[in-house]
């Protein structure tokens, strides 16, 4: 599914991607279990996410584009501010992915 694609496209979900390729090229890890290993991955950021973040950001900009595809949403917002209880930051440009939570554990 499209959605396990977001955590892996991070810089821990691609270091884990190539570390994994390179094991089952040497032979040293089967590719089922490879594929074992990167959907605990992503069963283990959608658990950190839903239970360890407690903070809300509100963000406001001008939204350049979105879309909707594969029960994912993107918004790439410019001039973008971030506001939480602590923090406010401005950005020139943010893409954001999002979709539902729910579709991640099926």
């Amino acid at each position: 599914m499209a959605t396990f694609e977001l955590y892996r496209r991070s810089s821990i979900g691609m270091c884990l991607t190539e570390t994994l390729d390179e094991m089952v090229s040497s032979g040293t890890l089967s590719p089922e279990l490879a594929i074992q290993v990167l959907m605990q991955f992503d069963k283990s950021m959608t658990d950190a996410l839903e239970t360890q973040v407690k903070s809300k950001v509100s963000i406001k900009g001008h939204l350049h584009t979105y879309r909707f595809c594969d029960n994912v949403w993107t918004f790439i917002l410019q001039d973008a501010v971030f506001k939480s209880e602590d923090c406010h930051d401005q950005v020139k440009r943010v893409k954001i992915v999002a979709c539902d939570s729910k579709l991640l554990t099926q």
